[in-house]
């Protein structure tokens, strides 16, 4: 039961580091001086993706288009193998966010990385999609229609 909770977390650390600003994701990494002997097994490398969507959320999927991606593989000196896809070209966001996968699976860095990088990254992204959605409602706009009194 705990492996399961803890490939859970992995993929929700995985998917914060993956929508964080690469600018941000390397700033962290130099604040964190977590410099570790490691090899690059794949990549960083891009290429592209099929984004697949449906109609209402609920309708046949169909191909709405392609978007690029970076993706990643390191493994650290101690054996651990860190993986990271995200959005866009940028290859380092790509390297760092695989090599911050790899040291999470070593569990007396998990308190230390959870602190320092996967909780304000959360914290800076839900608050990113709140003036988002702020903005846009302050845009939304309702449409209703009027009766006349004549059938």
């Amino acid at each position: 039961m705990r492996e399961g909770a803890d490939e859970q977390v992995r993929q929700a650390n995985m998917a914060t580091l993956a929508r964080a600003p690469g600018e941000r994701l390397k700033a962290l990494w130099s604040d964190a001086k977590l410099e570790t002997e490691h090899k690059i097994v794949r990549g960083p490398e891009t290429g592209l993706v099929t984004v697949r969507g449906r109609i209402g959320g609920g309708g046949s999927p169909f191909n709405v288009g392609e978007v690029t991606v970076t993706r990643a593989t390191v493994k650290l000196a101690g054996g651990a193998v860190g993986h990271s896809y995200a959005l866009g070209r940028d290859k380092e966001k790509s390297r760092i966010a695989a090599l911050f996968d790899a040291l999470w699976q070593d569990e007396s860095l998990q308190p230390r990385l959870a602190t320092e990088v996967i909780k304000p990254l959360a914290r800076e992204l839900e608050a990113a999609d709140t003036q988002t959605k702020e903005q846009t409602a302050a845009t939304r706009v309702d449409f209703f229609t009027m009766v006349r009194g004549e059938d």
